[in-house]
């Protein structure tokens, strides 16, 4: 659906801004990393279940899939700011989208980063804004809801977590290996300036440093920082597949169980162990959607390519074999 948008552009004008909100997103594949290492031991299977099914909190919507078949699958992973300040206001945003499809077959998985400031239709309040307003308005099922019509593709599970598991995840992991494409400084997750600095080239991250690398705004676009996201993404997805300590597991699952809520069950995610056992035979996509500076009424917005993101929406669904047009409503 579309309309007259009378929209402002001003080309030479760059939003300089600075967020003092911390940049947030879902490491979806450290749930799995933890099924497939847990799945035949005893103690740490025991373990996972406890702290999997602690995080199991359903959403109530009609759009829900009840019999998904995990052959073909997507979930969506959201980054929230649920810090006390955001508590107490009752209007934390979604700090970054991310979503995952899944063909079994073909054993690949494709990440969509979808930048907070895109500029979409916001089903139920029937409005267009940002899509980081979605989850201040409506929580998960507004996001969800929200990103399901923007893409024209079912959602069929969700992953929401906090940035503390980020770090956590990372430092359990013993860090991560990343290829840093410059060299900056960028405040840590306390909000002092500077705390950070990365030097250009490849080089092991430790959480705050993983959170430094993918949150800095000043060098590049918000598109380029969801492909930095998804770079460590990729590094955990390696790492995770290589470690043998139990004690990096435990940590692991400590540190995505108290900062985690999803509606997938224990059992639904042992189901996902065969992607993992592919190892690096794993072909990770990374996807992201066009656009461009906007201003409408002098406030700025990521006004999305209709043409790219018609691209994006068929590369989807043909990856899920969906290749008729996904109504939310007539999802069942």
């Amino acid at each position: 659906m579309s309309i007259n948008r009378q929209v402002y552009n001003n080309n030479k004008k760059r939003v300089k801004k600075r967020r003092k909100r911390i940049l947030l997103w879902v490491l979806m594949p450290i749930l799995l990393l933890i099924i497939g290492a847990t799945a035949y031991g005893g103690f740490l299977y025991n373990k996972a279940e406890s702290v999997m099914n602690k995080s199991y909190k359903p959403i109530d919507r009609d759009s829900k899939k009840t019999n998904v078949k995990l052959e073909n699958t997507s979930i969506l992973f959201i980054g929230v700011d649920d810090s006390e300040k955001r508590k107490a206001s009752g209007s934390s945003r979604s700090d970054a989208l991310m979503l995952a499809t899944f063909n079994k077959k073909d054993k690949s998985i494709k990440l969509l980063s979808i930048p907070r400031d895109s500029y979409v239709h916001i089903p139920e309040k029937n409005i267009y804004t940002k899509i980081t307003h979605a989850h201040a308005y409506g929580g998960v099922k507004l996001t969800l809801e929200t990103v399901e019509e923007l893409l024209d593709v079912p959602v069929d599970y969700y992953v929401k977590m906090n940035f503390n598991a980020f770090i956590d995840v990372i430092n359990a992991l013993d860090g991560v290996k990343v290829d840093v494409p410059f060299t900056f400084s960028e405040q840590d997750s306390k909000d002092h300036a500077k705390a950070i600095t990365l030097q250009k080239g490849v080089q092991e991250l430790d959480g705050e440093q993983a959170l430094a690398f993918a949150r800095t705004r000043k060098i590049d676009s918000d598109i380029q920082r969801g492909m930095r996201q998804q770079q460590i993404v990729k590094a955990i997805i390696a790492k995770g597949s290589s470690i043998k300590s139990i004690t990096n597991y435990t940590n692991v699952m400590e540190a995505v169980g108290k900062n985690m809520s999803t509606d997938l069950t224990f059992d639904q995610m042992k189901s996902f162990i065969s992607y993992i056992q592919a190892g690096s035979g794993i072909n990770v996509e990374s996807l992201s959607l066009k656009g461009s500076d906007s201003y409408i009424n002098r406030i700025y917005y990521y006004q999305l390519d209709e043409t790219a993101l018609e691209e994006t929406k068929s590369i989807l669904k043909a990856h899920l074999n969906r290749t008729d047009t996904a109504s939310t409503t007539d999802v069942k």
